[in-house]
């Protein structure tokens, strides 16, 4: 024992307990490869989430200046700045104006898609570089020489249509000719996503085409380069100033270093998600982490015993193998570290040219930090409870353990230590998450799910004690392996269910929002939805409808586009809402008018107005905005329509059907607020049974096109598609993400089942001894761990199941709809996980000979 403990030169400087545990751990990392695994698994994770979006917030900023098209920009709909308003811009800096809006562009044999107009000016872009198939400057391409504006056109319409440079297109009641392709442009992402191909043009081909009409879903965007070394206060300044000018504006006023405000607000969501989900892989770990320490005190207890036996303290032991632990701990949590931080690296090396965000990978030292503690409190918190279990068993017992463990209540010092680190590790995951709310319902969520695991655990067992004795010996075998002293059931039970129940959980919500998206939204959506109805031809418009769908449903309102000013007397700008309904707040929205009560509307207080109202303008509000913004009836609101500010008390709120996918607005008026204002008409088109068929559509379209050239018709089925493309592709990566989970549950099963080794080799070797054949113990392993596997399964599909329900029931407000499928694979890949690894760490067992087993007892 002096050799052991007397110092060596490199270790001398070190403390007695530390060094203490460096000298143990040469004999090497035997029995926590697990433990390591798991640790790493979760700390990539975290570590590899926060860097990826930090690379993409980083290169969001890099880039702000080109995808805002230049420092500031001033963003109008429905009306072009006045010459006083663009006299003023021009003041600031260099400008250039653009439009956007979406249209139908049909070609020369009638077929008709819809596209993605933007018309620039000289000027553009001001920052950053348009690219085209042909190269050269887009004011030549894009300037008039013949008879026919020309336009560029994205490489997607080009082989829609099987087009090709010099082709013509009807745009509006104009006409414009393809010259090139369009590849790229610097402020694409300022736009958001677009259910069309991009089509660019001059504003005067704009113009020319009849498009801009008053009312018409126009955005014009001035944006302004300005001069240089124009620090980022001064950025803040222009708004305030620009607004104290013009007050009725109604400016969306975005700066460089918030150019894609909507696009961060979704990434930082996406991570906090991502994050949680790495933090329940890592949490899921840490039962390895306690199935490899609880493996390693059984394998030291006649160390442990020695030490003890020698007068070592019971805390002497604990801070010695605690030591050690952490030093294998901060190991794993290295190795993760590093894989995380490689993670924005090989994205931009790899796909980094298909992403279509900018990428800036670095190594970021407060995610970095942020995983590593994270790691450490998941590795502490878990190892304290089979630590502290060493310090208050007496020598003798130690030795009992490997067939009757002890039953006993760690000293509250340890109990304590224990729930501070778990508090501290709930605390960090609130602290650093997007929404608050959520993190606590996630963290919450999986304290209960270990509680119930547990249970599930103790239930099992319970119920195997009690079961009447088989009549097969192998099953009888198995049933009390599940409950006696020292099974595996806690330990399979823990490792399985909480990545399985996320699993079951992502797929079944995955699972739903593509059948709404697929299946159920179609059957009650609209098939077509028209835009841009001038007031004037409304009557013509409803007529053509009902000669070309005789049993088609036709409704049409009245829409404007209005921003929300002041909400009780509090300008919007200083107000915070709820995330949920930050949105609202964020520019223009769409808004109506109506003398009745709107289809797929109830009324949750107030009262509708009655007809031919003549009073103070009105407004009803959807009752989650009118909660997250405190509005009851009464209240006033401020909406700035077409530069003026609407003054308009809450007469009504009310709950919407969103998932009909009919016309629903946030905001309905009484219809005397906008008396004389140009509007322009909204119209759905419902085919009887849930839409016409394929032709029938196509030749609604295209007779649409013709009729009206300047009517926007989007096809119900074609936006249905690219937003489920978008979903697919979220779903892949939270598919991914909760797969780390799951394969950190496999890895502690293996764990758990390793930490059993000992256990499993005395009792085959008494068993065959007793002249049990390896085919019976064979049979009574896959009958165990079936069994468990199964009842795991079961808990993980109806957990899973309660969770998904909850979400999409009360957190997106959709008919959720359980999938069979799902938890039959669920169940089935469960068992089989159980089976194969529990049999991959007993074949060994069955091996052992009897003889040399029995001589080392």
């Amino acid at each position: 024992m002096s050799n052991a403990a007397s110092p060596t030169p490199e270790t001398s400087h070190l403390p007695l307990l530390l060094r203490f545990a460096l000298r143990e751990l040469r004999a090497g990392l035997t029995g926590f490869t697990v433990f390591l695994a798991c640790l790493a698994l979760g700390v990539m994770a975290i570590a590899g989430v926060g860097s990826v979006s930090r690379s993409l917030t980083e290169g969001l900023a890099r880039e702000g200046r080109a995808i805002n098209g230049g420092d500031v920009s001033f963003s109008l709909i429905l009306r072009e700045s006045s010459p006083e308003e663009v006299a003023y811009l021009k003041t600031l800096g260099s400008t250039s104006t653009i439009a956007t809006l979406r249209a139908m562009a049909r070609t020369a044999d009638g077929r008709s898609t819809l596209v993605e107009i933007k018309a620039v000016d000289q000027a553009y872009p001001l920052v950053g570089a348009t690219q085209t198939g042909q190269g050269g400057a887009i004011q030549s391409q894009l300037t008039k020489t013949g008879d026919v504006y020309p336009a560029l056109a994205d490489l997607t319409l080009f082989g829609r249509f099987d087009l090709k440079p010099g082709d013509e297109l009807q745009i509006g009641t104009g006409k414009v000719r393809l010259v090139d392709t369009l590849l790229s442009e610097p402020d694409k992402l300022a736009g958001g996503i677009g259910f069309g191909p991009r089509l660019m043009m001059s504003v005067e081909a704009l113009r020319a085409t009849g498009l801009i009409q008053p009312g018409s879903l126009v955005r014009w965007n001035t944006r302004i380069v300005l001069p240089e070394g124009t620090p980022d206060d001064r950025l803040r300044s222009i708004e305030t100033e620009a607004n104290a000018k013009f007050p009725l504006a109604g400016w969306d006023v975005r700066s460089r270093v918030e150019a894609a405000p909507q696009l961060e607000r979704n990434i930082e969501r996406f991570t906090m998600f991502l994050t949680l989900v790495g933090l329940t892989a890592l949490v899921v770990g840490g039962v390895g982490v306690a199935n490899a320490v609880r493996s390693f005190v059984e394998r030291k207890r006649d160390t442990i015993a020695t030490l003890k036996t020698l007068g070592a303290p019971g805390s002497t032991v604990f801070a010695i193998y605690l030591a050690q632990t952490m030093i294998l701990g901060l190991m794993g949590i290295v190795i993760g570290l590093a894989a995380g931080a490689a993670l924005p690296f090989v994205l931009a090396a790899t796909v980094g040219h298909l992403l279509p965000l900018p990428i800036e990978p670095a190594i970021y030292a407060r995610e970095l930090g942020l995983a590593l503690v994270y790691g450490l409190l998941t590795a502490l918190a878990f190892a304290l409870w089979p630590l502290g279990r060493a310090h208050d068993v007496p020598v003798s017992a130690l030795f009992r353990d490997a067939i009757d463990p002890g039953r006993f209540w760690l000293r509250w010092r340890y109990v304590v230590m224990v729930t501070s680190a778990t508090g501290a590790l709930t605390g960090l995951a609130v602290l650093f998450a997007a929404d608050r709310r959520i993190a606590l319902i996630y963290i919450g969520a999986t304290a209960g799910a270990f509680v119930m695991l547990r249970v599930v655990a103790w239930a099992i067992m319970a119920i195997a004690r009690r079961l009447p004795r088989p009549e097969s010996t192998e099953l009888r075998l198995a049933i009390a392996n599940i409950h006696r002293p020292g099974a595996l059931t806690p330990s399979v039970v823990l490792s399985l269910g909480l990545g399985l129940c996320l699993l079951v959980a992502l797929t079944l919500i995955d699972g739903n929002i593509s059948r709404q998206l697929t299946s159920s939204l179609p059957e009650r959506a609209p098939s077509f939805f028209f835009v841009d109805i001038q007031d004037a031809e409304k009557e013509r418009f409803d007529a053509f409808v009902k000669e070309q769908t005789p049993g088609g449903k036709l409704e049409r309102v009245p829409m404007l586009r209005g921003r929300i000013v002041s909400v009780k007397g509090v300008p919007a700008e200083k107000i915070v809402p709820p995330s949920n309904i930050a949105w609202i707040l964020n520019g223009d929205r769409g808004i109506t008018y109506a003398e009745n009560l709107p289809d797929g509307s109830s009324i949750v207080s107030g009262a509708w107005w009655p007809k031919d109202y003549a009073g103070p303008p009105l407004v009803s509000i959807e009752e989650e905005v009118a909660t997250g913004l405190d509005l009851k009836v009464g209240d006033p609101l401020v909406v700035n329509v077409l530069g003026r500010n609407i003054s308009a008390s809450i007469g009504a709120i009310r709950k919407l059907e969103w998932e009909s996918l009919g016309i629903n607005f946030v905001m309905v008026f009484s219809p005397n607020t906008f008396a004389g204002a140009p509007v322009t008409h909204l119209a759905t088109i419902s085919y009887p049974k849930g839409g016409g068929k394929p032709e029938e559509e196509l030749a609604l379209l295209k007779a649409a096109a013709q009729a009206f050239p300047t009517v926007t018709t989007v096809r119900v089925k074609d936006a249905l598609d690219a937003v489920n493309g978008l979903v697919s592709q979220l779903a892949m990566g939270i598919r991914g993400a909760a797969s780390i989970a799951l394969v950190a549950s496999v890895l502690v099963l293996g764990g758990a089942l390793a930490a059993g080794h000992r256990a499993r080799v005395y009792d085959a070797v008494v068993l065959k001894t007793l002249g049990a054949t390896r085919w019976r113990l064979l049979t009574s392993f896959v009958l165990e761990y079936g069994i468990l596997g199964f009842a795991t399964a079961l808990f993980g599909i109806i957990a899973g199941t309660g969770a998904a329900w909850l979400i999409i029931t009360q957190v997106m407000d959709l008919t959720f709809v359980f999938l069979p499928w799902t938890a039959v694979v669920a169940a089935f890949g469960a068992m089989a996980i159980t089976i194969v690894f529990g049999l991959l760490g007993t074949w060994r067992i069955l091996g052992q000979k009897p003889a040399a087993y029995l001589r080392n007892l």
